[in-house]
């Protein structure tokens, strides 16, 4: 019986041994540590520098913030009469004129055009012209001798008054300033476009 007993024990400990070498223990897991790195960002455009901001234009002068005078001493030659016209800004601001001013001769009660108006010079060019407050613009008026036109054209009296309408405006200023007008169809003035200051 004894060799019996043992060769049973031998089975169940072969049975015993196979069992425990089945991988039921854990398989280790290898791990790896992924380190995430951040996307390449473009740069940030550098930003332009922005553009120095213009001054605004100023606004128009209109002919009740102005001022009317003849400028210095008029030049008297052998084919007439050279003088200034001036025009002071009574505005807190600044404001602008450009082109040709137109003028007549005038006289009377109510003060009324005599002849014909002045022709623009057009030697000078159109230029915009910024008159600061109590600043002034000036143009150049030429007035040819009334007696020096043919009668037919002209019959020569007298004017007491200069009608000056600022460039771009409607309304005149009236300086007063005596001369020789012609009634008729002769054209006595010409005058230039403004410029900066009063050319007295």
């Amino acid at each position: 019986m004894k060799p019996l007993l043992i060769g049973a024990v031998a089975v169940i400990g072969l049975i015993t041994c196979a069992c425990s070498s089945s991988p039921t223990a854990a398989v280790p897991v290898k791990t790896m540590t992924v380190t995430s790195r951040p996307s390449a960002t473009h740069p940030s455009a550098t930003p332009k520098p922005s553009s120095p901001t213009s001054s605004p234009i100023a606004a128009a002068c209109q002919t009740k913030d102005l001022n009317g005078s003849v400028g210095g001493t008029p030049v008297g030659t052998p084919s007439g009469l050279e003088l200034v016209i001036a025009f002071r800004n009574l505005r807190a601001a600044p404001c602008t004129l450009a082109g040709w001013p137109t003028v007549s001769q005038a006289a009377g009660t109510p003060v009324t055009d005599i002849g014909q108006p002045s022709t623009a010079d057009a030697s000078t060019p159109r230029t915009l012209v910024t008159v600061p407050p109590d600043g002034f613009a000036s143009a150049r008026l030429k007035i040819a001798y009334a007696t020096n036109q043919l009668a037919v054209a002209c019959k020569p009296v007298k004017a007491t008054w200069l009608r000056v309408i600022p460039p771009g405006q409607r309304t005149p200023l009236n300086i007063s300033f005596g001369t020789t007008a012609c009634k008729g169809t002769a054209k006595l003035m010409s005058v230039t476009s403004v410029a900066q200051g009063s050319a007295g």
